[in-house]
Parts: C-alpha cells; sequence; structure tokens
C-alpha cells in the first residue's frame, strides 16, 4: 500500500514534483513544475479532454489511426467515464523530457503527451499502464481516495517487465510500476482492470494481497 500524489510513465525515470501555484508553471515549461500546473488545471492551453478513440483521430486529424484497437481504447474510455477518470491529451511543453503520460491519484484524471503518443501503438501502451494506475487507485478501497494498491501479487509480474522497470524507477516504485509496465504492453489486461473497477467487481475479479486486504478491512471497505 503506497500514497501517492501521482505516478508517471517516463522513457528514463519518475519523479516527485512540486504543485505549481500559480496560473503559469513558475520554473518554465518542460518541467516537473509545468506538468504541476497542468495536472491542477492552472495550465490549461491546449490541454483537450478525450472520450473516445473518434476524439484521438479528430485531434491528430487522422482519423483511422486508432482503428486497430478502437475496441479496446473505447472499452477503456467507457470504464474510466463511469469511474470519474477523465483523459487529457496535452501540449508536450507541460512534460519534463521524455514523459508520455501522468495519472493523478487525487484528481483522477490522467493527461497523455500530444508529441511523444502519435502512434497508436505508443498511445495504447501509455494510455494501459496510466490506466492500469487508475485500477491500482480503486483496488486501494476507492478511486476517491488518494491510495494505490498493487492488484497482483509481485511474484506473478514476469520477471521481464520487473526487470526493466527496476531500470528505470526508484525502488520504492517498483512494485506499483512492474505490473503497470506489464499491462502497458499487454493487450486487454487493463481493459479488464478497469472494467472489474467500473462494475463495483474488484476484490472478487483479483483477490487482494495479504496486506491489501488488511487494510480494506481496517478501514471498512470489506466486511469479511
Amino acid at each position: 500500500m503506497k500514497y501517492q500524489l501521482f505516478t508517471s510513465l517516463a522513457l528514463m525515470s519518475s519523479l516527485a514534483f512540486p504543485l505549481a501555484l500559480k496560473a503559469e508553471p513558475t520554473k518554465g515549461y518542460y518541467t516537473m513544475d509545468a506538468m504541476g500546473c497542468m495536472i491542477l488545471r492552472e495550465c490549461t492551453d491546449g490541454v483537450v479532454e478525450i472520450k473516445s478513440a473518434a476524439d484521438v483521430g479528430k485531434y491528430y486529424q487522422k482519423y483511422g489511426m486508432m482503428e486497430p484497437v478502437r475496441t479496446e481504447f473505447n472499452a477503456m474510455m467507457t470504464s474510466l467515464g463511469k469511474i470519474g477518470v477523465k483523459v487529457y491529451m496535452a501540449p508536450e511543453k507541460y512534460f519534463p523530457p521524455g514523459h508520455r503520460g501522468v495519472y493523478h491519484t487525487v484528481s483522477n484524471n490522467f493527461f497523455l503527451n500530444a508529441t511523444l503518443v502519435k502512434r497508436y501503438s505508443t498511445l495504447m501502451s501509455v494510455m494501459r499502464h496510466e490506466g492500469w494506475h487508475a485500477a491500482q487507485d480503486c483496488m486501494a478501497g476507492s478511486i476517491k481516495n488518494s491510495m494505490i494498491a498493487i492488484i497482483m501479487p509481485e511474484e506473478a509480474v514476469p520477471s521481464l517487465w520487473r526487470e526493466i522497470t527496476e531500470k528505470t524507477y526508484p525502488e520504492s516504485a517498483v512494485p506499483w510500476e512492474a505490473e503497470a509496465t506489464w499491462a502497458g504492453k499487454t493487450e486487454g489486461m487493463t481493459m479488464k482492470a478497469l472494467k472489474a473497477c467500473a462494475d463495483g467487481t474488484m476484490w472478487t475479479v483479483y483477490e487482494p494481497t495479504p496486506l491489501t486486504r488488511k487494510w480494506l478491512k481496517e478501514n471498512g471497505y470489506l466486511s469479511d
């Protein structure tokens, strides 16, 4: 169980950032400060909400670009909508270099770096990864709190994805990021988890780990 203000999918690293208090990033664009400003919805220039695969095609003016993944993408968006998570396409200037997306566990929104997700395959990888963090939020009791919990037992994560994660994220983030990295590369995995969250069946579809189950009982989310 871990408290996080946000989780991010970066090419090389995941960093903490100071939340911006002004309408424009105080330390300039392409910084953690700019990302914080965007997350707080104080920096909104060019930030566009998307609700479907058609919206993505319209954004890029490539109307058939999402066709290979349209069904999975739309199913994820339907579940995200039901649980109250909004998805935004945002200019690269609001992200530190290399960051492709970010999920914020407080606002329950996530943002995609429009420059780095122009290919549908990359976009889907980021959507699955960040969507998995939303599902972890759900596993921790409620999408409305600021907690996230792993969904799978740590030993269930294939060694390939854990090794990649250990090279790119701080040790403290590995349990959460390893399974999100796995989900990001696995068709349908995040779609299934988000549907379970939206349907209210998260803890029957996925058996909580012993520590998560203990926490859920102590906080009134589970009674048995």
